[in-house]
């Protein structure tokens, strides 16, 4: 039991590996009341991306104990990172049957219904969770996400709003406002939350996109360049940085700079099309200045 619980402990800190290191020991130990350890092993694979293994471990945990909703979660979690979003809600409905209070099965099926394009199902309930848990900031956030998914975007802001104020240290939150601020023009608002987001948490590379896309709104080619120049640092994969940066370049006229960030970011994404097209406008720009230059 005391590997089962460290194991837990470890999966809500995020060191998955010890995670699975204890509950294994803990079903070493004792493999017929192991369901818990089975489970808790199961929610550390999800967190790893080792979907298949958490669906074999939660599956191990419900024949077990079919009386516990927690496996049902964590396998359900699991079919929706794998894109069944049919078997995610199965088994959400299984943890709302065993316990109907639990304000986390419902938000989680809140996200499977939003995944697969149901969006009222997945505000009704996201408005359940928050009925049975009014502090439950997750649930505002992800009811404001699937708001934004919908275009509206002032319930969005409200929403993400209420998650901040319930936990001012929500990173994501002040990212996602800050998006949907954006989408609605308020592009010094969008700055704002963004650089909120990244003093919380600054090594996320898509608030950097957002908050150089924003500068970009206000012709702040500098602001744009810099922003776009952190995200490749922080994830050098980041095809759209690249791409993005490479347009600031080119209204800055270093051209020769633009058509290299175009490169990597087809490169890393050939099938980016936006990024062909703007090597393209880059190249005739510099063609047609020293067409212009040699005349």
């Amino acid at each position: 039991m005391a590997y089962s619980n460290r194991g837990a402990t470890y999966v809500k800190k995020g060191n998955h590996e010890k995670a699975i290191e204890d509950c294994s020991k803990a079903i070493e130990l004792n493999p017929k009341h192991a369901a818990m350890a089975y489970s808790n092993r199961g929610a550390a694979y999800v967190k790893k991306g080792d979907y298949d293994k958490a669906i074999k471990d939660c599956s191990k945990a419900i024949e077990l104990d079919p009386k516990n909703a927690e496996p049902h979660n964590n396998r359900g979690l699991a079919y929706a990172k794998k894109g069944d979003f049919y078997a995610a809600i199965r088994d959400f409905d299984k943890a709302i049957e065993i316990k109907p209070n639990s304000a986390k099965a419902y938000t989680f099926r809140g996200l499977a219904y939003a995944a697969k394009g149901d969006f009222d199902d997945a505000i009704r309930n996201h408005d359940k969770a928050i009925e049975i848990k009014p502090n439950f900031d997750e649930a505002y956030f992800n009811r404001g996400n699937t708001y934004a998914k919908k275009g509206d975007l002032d319930d969005a802001i409200r929403d993400y709003t209420e998650a901040i104020q319930l936990n001012p240290k929500y990173a994501v939150a002040y990212h996602y406002r800050g998006l949907a601020h954006s989408e609605k023009g308020g592009i010094d608002d969008a700055i704002k939350d963004c650089t909120k987001a990244i003093e919380l948490d600054p090594n996320d590379a898509d608030v950097y996109i957002t908050r150089g896309n924003a500068y970009s709104e206000k012709g702040d080619l500098d602001g744009t360049i810099r922003d776009y120049t952190e995200a490749i640092q922080l994830n050098p994969k980041h095809a759209m940085a690249y791409s993005n940066r490479g347009l600031a370049y080119t209204k800055k006229g270093n051209l020769d700079t633009a058509i290299k960030d175009f490169d990597k970011a087809i490169e890393l994404n050939p099938l980016y099309a936006d990024a062909y097209k703007n090597r393209g406008l880059a190249h005739a720009i510099k063609e047609e200045l020293e067409r212009n230059s040699g005349q």
